[in-house]
């Protein structure tokens, strides 16, 4: 803890308790409707969350000169113009790509969980917890939306990390692997959204079953009653 902010309890909601895809429940048009793949996963992922860095760092610093009248909208032109950035980036490194995702991308703006932690976390904090929280938002979205990826991947085509290379250059193209083989009949049911739905689901319904189980023991150390020989402490003179 440091001036009053604890990141490890940043850390912790932005991994799991206060997590945008599983507990907000922000971000599922592109979580459904991309999440396919790992690499698209991936791709989505990572972009959001720098936009999510970038926009907290900024919102943090320019939060004591923008009045409250303006304050949404000069939140959403840095959310745009951090897009933006990410947008030209993936034109220009990751073509193949950015055209797979398609307008998912500049859809990012329209994520309610960055304009979310920006008016709520870092319009309020300075620069580092602010940027630290943006972070762990965007990779708590980052790994719900790859194990969506991976999950649906597996079912429907029965092979894991496919097409890497689209992200990560010719050297990931050997990254693929062929877990079930080529006997394995492919679920195509899991590569369309309502597949994607299903297992958004299920993880949303094992986070809670975990949550239970903790909140559980929690309250049975806390109820749990000490047994043995207690002290007593006499006072004054015995004659």
């Amino acid at each position: 803890m440091s001036n009053g902010v604890n990141y490890t309890e940043i850390t912790q909601k932005g991994l799991w308790g206060n997590n945008a895809a599983l507990v907000q429940l922000l971000g599922l048009c592109p979580l459904l409707a991309v999440s396919s793949t790992v690499v698209n996963a991936l791709g989505l992922g990572l972009a959001t969350l720098l936009v999510l860095t970038t926009t907290n760092s900024v919102v943090s610093l320019i939060r004591h000169y923008v009045s409250d009248a303006v304050r949404l909208p000069a939140f959403v032109m840095i959310i745009a113009s951090a897009v933006t950035c990410i947008e030209l980036l993936m034109k220009a490194y990751t073509y193949e790509l950015y055209q797979i995702l398609g307008l998912f991308i500049p859809l990012i703006v329209t994520n309610c969980a960055v304009l979310g932690r920006a008016d709520a976390f870092a319009s309020k904090n300075t620069l580092l917890p602010s940027a630290i929280d943006g972070f762990m938002m965007g990779v708590g979205f980052l790994l719900v939306l790859v194990c969506v990826g991976a999950v649906r991947e597996l079912l429907g085509t029965g092979h894991l990390f496919a097409d890497m290379q689209l992200l990560f250059g010719e050297s990931a193209r050997s990254w693929q692997l062929n877990v079930f083989g080529s006997s394995f009949p492919n679920v195509i049911f899991a590569l369309l959204p309502p597949g994607a739905f299903i297992v958004v689901g299920f993880l949303i319904a094992a986070k809670n079953t975990i949550d239970a189980q903790l909140k559980k023991r929690a309250d049975a150390r806390k109820t749990h009653a000490v047994k043995g020989s207690k002290r007593v402490r006499t006072t004054g003179s015995v004659t």
